[in-house]
């Protein structure tokens, strides 16, 4: 056996960095993220508000002192039960309080902006409810709604929520309570994870396999299911801990709530294949007895998204493309842009399509009832979007960039003054910069923007300029007159500049919760509560825990994998390497041919007359999953007949050496 450096064999080092290079492909934007307990304590910060929120707090007032409580009793309606307790993962750590947001009884605190109090107060009505005779919805499980609708022989479960875990709770919840009826069909309104990563909690694997049970998703869901959070999942699961606020305590001063729902439950993912796949624009099938009309409406809020209608019960389900909230063009956590245009689109098709529609329930939210009610809020929100992509073009088009669009569009007073039109979970401002860069990318034209400083280097030049003294007399200065942007601004050069500030950190994290405590979005709350977190006590010690995404990773194509490997070379480190190795994954009868040259990495299938390889590795595709996952150490592989290595060891060692890891605990708000 060939031995290296340090007494240990090429062959035990090729087996650890073989297990720690795949582990990169984890699908690092799912599964449960190991952090400290949401309610451990809260932020050390103030709770005290600038008279620039005060003023703002009084705005929101005012807007929301004449809105009808329609909503919040459309959110109480037809309660039959609600849940107690906790969700728990199998390793006991706690997936979802339903006691958590308790405190948001009362009147809104000074440090919620209003408005928002009012909607996570609707948000936070947790249970299962019956909507009309045959349909339920279970609500506050998750960030999304399940939906169940009775059929001949048992429940159409309309999406499973994030994890295995909340969704099989939610379903025993609704068994106890309307009677233990089977899973007859299952429907994925569209490709978010909280829609159908619970799906092996309603319906296992085999019990779907054996009973052939339908499950329907528009065209393209698997692809985008198992895609969206692969090539750059590291950083979205990473920014998604801003946007939903999940390291957050859930209190006044904390997290109230993320704009679509409560909490994201993140447990176990996974996923079950589509049975039938919606692929055209208007299609009628029957699911256990029941006449459904499936809409495809792609593009907009999601690649690949589905709505539907039930004639018989005159019930409209608009999945996501509706919600109580203007919705986002450009997640803060990161995705594809989103087309505004599209999207209006798809909601004036809706309206016409609407007829004598009675209930509308969509995957978020409470229902609401009657047919004058549906169609405004409908039309309220395909006007909130058509007017963000016309108005925003038309600025465009007169040579404004994007933050200067930002700070002069605001929806006219008679769409703002709904509250479908808000900007709880979807802010107007980054609304506005999403439709920009949906046409003509970051750039604003200027050429002074064409190469400016990186964020530290930027730093450093105004700290070099102006003395860290100055500038944060000049920031303290700002902060004292509640111009909090510019005072954020300052701080963040000095903070880029020199990390161990500790006086401007903590005047930044003074200033982002200022900015939170005014902020309607919840999740630009979030966002900014989080941030004040980290410059206090550091970014997360723990990232993704990728073993919780096993079941969804076993859907994922190897090209997906391979794809992610590619990305994830270090260029400096194999300037000069040309390398080739082959995996093989056995079962599936898949070679694969990784070649290093120039700096970067090519993949495809292995070809007949191929160059021979370095080395060759073979291992199973349930091998893959686990070393990917992280569930197979280093020293499972020395000893498994599931994996084999044949040529040479060091220049496999060489190749998976030329790979970075990334931890996904990266800073965010300093370097």
């Amino acid at each position: 056996m060939v031995r290296a450096a340090g007494g240990k064999s090429a062959w035990q080092r090729a087996g650890r960095v073989v297990a720690w290079s795949l582990a990169v492909l984890a699908l690092s934007g799912c599964g449960r993220q190991d952090a400290a307990a949401p309610n451990a304590g809260a932020p050390v910060g103030s709770s005290q508000v600038s008279p620039s929120v005060a003023r703002t707090h009084a705005q929101a007032t005012e807007l929301i002192k004449n809105w009808d409580t329609q909503t919040m009793a459309d959110a109480q309606r037809g309660l039959v039960a609600k849940p107690t307790g906790q969700i728990l993962a199998a390793d006991g750590a706690v997936l979802k309080d339903f006691d958590a947001f308790a405190f948001l009884n009362g009147p809104a605190a000074p440090t919620v902006n209003p408005s928002l109090w009012r909607h996570a107060q609707i948000n936070a009505q947790a249970g299962l409810f019956k909507v009309m005779d045959g349909v339920w919805q279970l609500r506050g499980f998750d960030i999304a709604n399940m939906t169940l609708i009775q059929g001949q022989t048992g429940w159409i479960v309309v999406d499973p929520l994030s994890a295995r875990e909340s969704a099989a709770f939610a379903l025993a919840f609704a068994r106890q309570h309307l009677g233990n009826r089977p899973v007859s069909a299952v429907i994925y309104t569209h490709a978010h994870v909280d829609h159908f990563g619970g799906v092996l909690g309603v319906v296992s694997a085999q019990e779907a396999a054996e009973r052939k049970l339908p499950i329907i998703a528009s065209h393209g869901f698997m692809e985008e299911a198992t895609s969206e959070n692969i090539m750059v999942g590291t950083a979205m699961g990473r920014r998604s801990m801003y946007q939903f606020g999940k390291n957050l305590p859930r209190n006044a001063t904390g997290n109230v709530d993320t704009g679509l729902g409560k909490d994201v439950v993140y447990g176990a993912v996974g996923v079950l294949p589509p049975t039938f796949v919606v692929f055209k624009p208007r299609q009628p099938m029957t699911l256990d007895g029941l006449d459904f009309v499936f809409y495809d409406v792609p593009g907009a809020e999601c690649p690949a998204e589905l709505t539907f209608t039930i004639p018989s019960l005159k019930l409209y389900n608009g999945a996501e493309i509706v919600a109580h909230t203007l919705h986002n063009l450009l997640p803060i956590r990161g995705a594809k842009v989103r087309d505004a245009l599209l999207w209006s689109r798809y909601l004036q098709n809706a309206l016409d399509e609407l007829g004598d529609t009675q209930v509308f329930i969509g995957q978020h939210g409470p229902p609401i009832w009657g047919p004058e009610r549906i169609r405004e809020h409908l039309s309220v929100q395909r006007d909130a979007y058509k007017y963000t992509h016309d108005q925003t073009v038309r600025h465009i088009n007169q040579g404004l960039g994007p933050n200067e669009i930002a700070d002069i569009v605001s929806l006219p007073d008679s769409i703002a003054r709904h509250p479908a039109a808000r900007g709880y979970y979807g802010d107007m401002r980054h609304n506005v910069k999403a439709v920009y860069q949906h046409y003509l990318g970051l750039y604003d034209g200027n050429p002074a923007n064409l190469n400016p400083l990186a964020p530290v280097e930027k730093g450093k030049r105004y700290l070099a300029l102006l003395g860290p003294e100055k500038l944060m007399q000049a920031a303290q200065a700002a902060f004292d007159a509640d111009d909090l942007r510019w005072a954020a601004e300052l701080l963040n050069h000095l903070v880029m500049a020199d990390a161990k500030h500790q006086a401007a950190r903590e005047l930044l994290a003074r200033t982002h919760e200022q900015m939170a405590y005014a902020a309607e979005s919840a999740t630009w709350r979030n966002a900014y509560l989080t941030a004040a977190m980290e410059l206090r006590q550091g970014p997360p010690t723990q990232g993704v825990n990728k073993a919780s995404a096993v079941d969804m990773l076993r859907q994922v194509p190897v090209q997906r994998f391979l794809e992610a490997m590619a990305a994830s070379l270090n260029a400096e480190s194999a300037a000069g390497v040309s390398l080739r190795v082959n995996l093989v994954v056995t079962d599936l009868d898949e070679a694969h041919t990784l070649l290093i040259h120039h700096s970067v990495m090519h993949h495809r299938l292995a070809r007949p007359g191929d160059p021979a390889p370095n080395a060759t590795v073979r291992l199973t595709r349930d091998m893959l999953v686990r070393v990917v996952a992280g569930t197979a150490k280093a020293r499972d592989l020395l000893t498994s007949d599931e994996l084999s290595v044949s040529g040479s060891r060091l220049d496999l060692v060489k190749f998976f050496g030329l790979l970075d890891k990334a931890p996904g605990t990266f800073a965010i708000v300093h370097r």
